[in-house]
């Protein structure tokens, strides 16, 4: 009987405690009041991407769709160009919480800086090309790796030089923070420029396109994203800037699109890039605005302009 007893005390201890303290989580069953458990629950917050103007035309439109999604409704998404260089700088100092570049980190940040390329973590999200554009009437449609050169170090000034009208040229540039002109220098040029007396300088795109549109003479360069029948698009060394050509490895002057963040993204960060990598947009939007999505390269190239067969 005394061990009967005790058998019963012990379940009843047991059960009293199970009531107080032993409750299930919500994991394991709902709530009384219905309410969803964490890993349900929706995203909510804000993001700021801040950097090229190359990248901000897809950034902008995929960041709508983004926010439209009722999934992510409780994120909001600001998107400001700027230039790859300030956006590099405003994420590595917390300023931004995504960094649009089209260059890589290890290209701004050298010598001392170079602790601030390894705190960064590169998101690849596309690939975009560039051309050397002019005003419809200058009468070139293509240029040689030397005859650019010899333009924008100013040794040709006028368009009777390269065969064209008897116009003279006027550069419009980018800033040095821009990574569509280290991009442009890189590998149309293959040197570092100057900015000569009397060219234009402008970090928006946009600007870039109309006043080339706009001005007698100009010539300039700009993302494929911006290309359409106001400028005249130049062929490079005989070589159309097209997909294809890039692709293959035929068309050199090209670049990755990063998107840039100090450390491994926040939840809703990477809610962001993940819906930017997505089947949806990397096969529909990425296109659409003319840039190309990283798995149709046939070639890769690293941080050092190195080129590799994929």
């Amino acid at each position: 009987m005394t061990f009967v007893l005790a058998l019963t005390l012990a379940a009843c201890g047991n059960k009293g405690n199970n009531g107080a303290n032993g409750a299930a989580s919500p994991s394991e069953s709902p709530s009384a009041s219905g309410s969803a458990s964490p890993s349900e629950e929706k995203l909510t917050g804000s993001i700021l991407a801040t950097g090229s103007t190359a990248l901000q035309p897809l950034v902008e439109q995929v960041a709508q769709k983004f926010m439209a999604d009722s999934k992510y409704s409780g994120i909001t998404v600001q998107v400001q160009g700027g230039g790859s260089g300030t956006g590099l700088t405003q994420v590595s100092e917390g300023q931004a919480d995504i960094g649009n570049s089209d260059i890589f980190a290890e290209e701004k940040f050298k010598d001392a800086d170079a602790p601030k390329a390894k705190e960064l973590v590169d998101h690849q999200v596309a690939v975009v090309a560039m051309a050397a554009v002019a005003h419809p009437k200058v009468g070139v449609d293509n240029l040689t790796k030397q005859q650019l050169v010899d333009i924008f170090t100013g040794k040709i000034t006028n368009w009777k030089d390269v065969g064209g009208a008897d116009q003279k040229i006027v550069i419009i540039n980018r800033p040095s923070s821009s990574g569509t002109r280290k991009t442009f220098e890189n590998y149309a040029l293959g040197t570092k420029t100057e900015d000569l007396p009397g060219s234009i300088q402008q970090d928006s795109s946009g600007t870039v396109k109309k006043l080339v549109a706009e001005t007698p003479g100009a010539i300039a360069y700009l993302a494929l994203s911006y290309l359409d029948d106001t400028v005249q698009v130049l062929k490079y060394d005989g070589v159309e800037p097209t997909v294809e050509n890039v692709t293959s490895g035929k068309y050199p002057v090209w670049a990755y699109e990063h998107m840039y963040t100090k450390g491994e993204p926040t939840p809703v960060v990477k809610a962001f890039l993940d819906y930017m990598m997505s089947e949806e947009i990397q096969n529909a939007d990425v296109k659409e605005l003319n840039f190309i999505p990283i798995t149709s390269m046939q070639i890769a190239r690293d941080a050092n302009g190195n080129v590799t067969q994929k």
